[in-house]
């Protein structure tokens, strides 16, 4: 079979990952799909007996190089085994192999890939969408526990969570820049963040969705934001059918950068059907020609960040318009609390209004 889907599902210690696979499958199965989830491999190493918390560095190193070659071979091998299936099928891999680099140093990170002929860029290109599902620690403590995960260092008390915390945040940065990464909240109801599980899937696999606007608020920074992802989008609209919106997008940060042509078409009054893919330098080139003309490039820094359990974008405008800083929600329902920062006062909620769309604040006047 050709274009077969691979998901990483990631996030920090106790975020719900073994329970969303069991949901994944279970999900999509019954839908006729043939799911291959390729095992965590770091805990198939602790569990042999290899500790990251050894003393000895030869051992360490080996450990890791270990599960970068192994995690390497597995997700080959199943990828092999999807494209014996003779029904639609795809893989998901619990953790990817850029989860690796949140463990260690850069420079044995970089050792690493050397030896196994790869590099951070060609690794994150392997997977067609990242699952970041933020951990228990993060804004849902009283969830937090051990008792699932027998080889789990960050225990269930202030020091631990705090560890868990800074976990997450570091394989959340490893993950940075690939084009379909989607990180999913905590909420009061874990069924909640299984359900945004299957809808991100359901995307990647080119099934219609149910329209859902995130909650944006019109703000003003009034303090020091907390560790952040910063990025540089330049956004150009092409032109599209009626009902079809069509954007090509350059993300760059810390010197690297990412080209994507997504496509959004609505096919009914509440359904729309997403459609993303990585496009090469000369690809982005040749498809500026197709630029609408009536829709001016959008430029913009965007600082992304997780607080208390929710994943947030604030984007400052630089071109067509300088004078606005817009905070979008990611995955927060209707019926929950956002859990606004310290550092930002709240103008307007704008949610729903096509004033602030991209696409129509790109039109020229």
């Amino acid at each position: 079979m050709e274009n077969i889907k691979r998901i990483v599902l990631t996030g920090g210690p106790c975020a719900g990952k073994t329970t969303a696979l069991v949901r994944i499958i279970e999900h999509f199965s019954n839908l006729g799909f043939k799911v291959f989830t390729v095992p965590e491999v770091p805990t198939m190493y602790s569990q042999g007996g290899w500790s990251y918390l050894t003393p000895n560095h030869d051992l360490y190193y080996e450990g890791e190089l270990a599960i970068l070659q192994t995690q390497l071979a597995l997700e080959d091998s199943f990828m092999r085994l999807a494209e014996t299936c003779t029904r639609p099928t795809f893989v998901v891999c619990d953790r990817g192999t850029l989860d690796i680099s949140a463990y260690i140093d850069k420079q044995m990170w970089g050792e690493l890939c050397e030896k196994c002929g790869t590099s951070a860029n060609d690794l994150r290109n392997r997977y067609d969408a990242v699952l970041h599902l933020v951990s228990a620690a993060d804004g849902a403590e009283q969830y937090y526990t051990t008792a699932t995960n027998s080889t789990r260092y960050e225990q269930a008390n202030e020091e631990g969570l705090r560890i868990a915390r800074d976990l997450d945040k570091k394989v959340n940065r490893a993950w940075t820049g690939h084009p379909h990464l989607r990180v999913i909240n905590n909420h009061d109801d874990f069924d909640a963040k299984l359900g945004r599980v299957i809808m991100e899937i359901s995307n990647v696999l080119g099934l219609p969705q149910t329209v859902k606007e995130e909650r944006v608020y019109l703000v003003e920074i009034t303090g020091e934001l907390p560790e952040c992802i910063e990025s540089e989008i330049t956004q150009t609209y092409l032109v599209a059918d009626p009902d079809c919106e069509v954007r090509l997008r350059r993300r760059s940060w810390s010197g690297e950068f990412v080209n994507v042509h997504k496509t959004k078409k609505r096919i009914s009054a509440n359904e729309i059907l997403e459609t993303e893919r990585q496009v090469s330098n000369a690809l982005y080139e040749s498809l500026l020609q197709q630029a609408d003309p009536y829709r001016a490039t959008i430029r913009k820094t965007r600082r992304s960040f997780i607080w208390k359990g929710q994943y947030f974008e604030i984007d400052s405008f630089h071109a067509p318009v300088d004078n606005l800083v817009m905070l979008q929600t990611k995955g927060v329902e209707r019926q929950e609390t956002v859990n606004f920062p310290p550092f930002l006062r709240v103008v307007a909620d704008v949610t729903g209004n096509p004033q602030y769309y991209n696409y129509n604040i790109a039109l020229r006047k």
